[in-house]
């Protein structure tokens, strides 16, 4: 399957001051096989260590953090030479903190000896770095789960995917047939979503999303289970971590799907469950969409500390945790479940384009579901879930604070009338 991630790759390898790489991101968004991917078709020969499964190989990095000792003694424990030029690509990381403060001394080696380190829960070890972090020596860059164009590129439409990036561009309606087929599919990820063996599967089964297997959803989902016990300061944390997570379905299920802490447990506060809560966020499994104070750049220095949304990483993820059924995301199906997963879909795709997203909620009166900064001024972004539902609060954002232009995100047709472009569903990832 095609990753844009294989880009980044490129361009890190490409450049000519390259520092060791770290790859982080949730469990199963296929990171060990785009890295394993490329070191085969750019290098032929690298050398591939997994810290999880070899033990051994972490000892290495307990006797010296020198480049050329680390090289020396994995010669010896592998059994065979280790040329200049041969990359390293270090799998788990995240089990040995000498082996990402060894980072910092590769970087600094005359010899740039291409290293690449990755781990499903890095981003939690690098949240709660106990030795010296090698701050500046590395490069992070984060695989997120298969956006929606990954999935049309996967299941063959690329034809389809230019048309929509053409209509995108010229802001103009698709035929009502080709619009309605982009819907389909559309449909189907949201139940399938974007892991690597999920999309494998439907289109094993000929892109049937009756006949795909939901035991992947919940195998994966036992998996961040486990690893929410296994990784974890103490067993009462993994108990906390476990509980906001499988929260997060009955709270986006919520009118105002604002996260709140005793609706993981009774009596529940912050000072107990903020931590818990920050590690699912470094862990990648949960996306955070904090609340604003007032719509202007920066965004980040109007955030308001007590507020904020918690979606999951994967809408197929959610859709399984909810029980839905495929009829249920239709648009004339009307359930607790459904705007929430819609919405989980649409901060996915921005999140995944790189977006810093924040949401804007100054009355009752006015909620805006998304504002992003697009470089040259602050954009309102409103998600519909249907076709025919209407608001008055982005005419009234707009009213009040003139914004350049807006975005209304729904199942109807590209379009643009008085400075609110109208994008469907489907097309979020062309939003560069």
């Amino acid at each position: 399957m095609y990753r844009k991630f294989i880009e980044k790759l490129k361009d890190w390898d490409a450049m000519a001051n390259r520092k060791p790489l770290l790859v982080t991101g949730a469990r199963q968004v296929g990171k060990t096989w785009i890295i394993r991917e490329f070191c085969k078709n750019t290098y032929g020969e690298y050398i591939y260590l997994n810290l999880e499964r070899q033990e051994d190989v972490c000892s290495v990095f307990d006797v010296s953090l020198e480049p050329d000792v680390i090289v020396k003694h994995l010669e010896q424990l592998l059994g065979k030479k280790i040329a200049e030029d041969t990359p390293l690509f270090i799998d788990e990381i995240q089990k040995s903190e000498r082996a990402i403060t060894a980072l910092k001394y590769f970087c600094e080696a005359d010899n740039k000896r291409r290293v690449i380190g990755a781990g499903s829960l890095l981003g939690v070890k690098l949240a709660r770095f106990e030795s010296s972090f090698p701050v500046g020596k590395v490069d992070i860059q984060t695989l997120f789960p298969m956006d929606f164009e990954e999935f049309l590129i996967a299941c063959g439409e690329d034809v389809l995917r230019d048309g929509i990036r053409e209509a995108y561009t010229e802001m103009r309606a698709l035929p009502a047939g080709v619009h309605e087929k982009a819907l389909r599919i559309y449909h189907d990820y949201l139940m399938i979503g974007g892991m690597p063996e999920a999309v494998e599967d439907y289109l094993v089964h000929e892109k049937n999303v009756i006949a795909f297997n939901r035991s992947i959803h919940e195998n994966l989902r036992l998996a961040y289970l486990v690893d929410m016990t296994k990784y974890t300061l103490s067993a009462a944390e993994g108990v906390k971590i476990t509980e906001i997570y499988q929260s997060v379905p009955r709270q986006l299920a919520k009118e105002n799907p604002k996260f709140k802490y005793n609706d993981v447990r009774p009596r529940a506060n912050k000072r107990d469950f903020s931590a818990p809560l920050d590690w699912l966020i470094a862990s990648g499994l949960v996306i955070s969409v904090k609340k604003i104070e007032a719509p202007f750049s920066p965004l980040k220095g109007y955030e308001n500390g007590s507020g904020e949304k918690i979606y999951l990483s994967d809408a197929g993820l959610l859709s399984n945790m909810c029980g839905l059924k495929y009829r249920d995301l239709l648009p004339d199906e009307n359930n607790i479940y459904k705007g929430g997963v819609i919405e989980n879909y649409v901060v996915e795709e921005f999140r995944t384009a790189g977006r810093n997203l924040n949401y804007f909620k100054p009355s009752d009166s006015m909620e805006i579901d998304l504002v992003y900064d697009d470089g040259k001024s602050i954009v309102p972004v409103e998600i519909k879930s249907g076709r025919h539902k209407r608001s008055t609060s982005l005419k009234n954002y707009m009213e009040k604070y003139k914004p350049a232009y807006a975005i209304r995100i729904s199942e109807r047709n590209f379009g643009e009338t008085d400075g609110v472009r109208a994008i469907p569903l489907y097309a979020l990832w062309c939003i560069d």
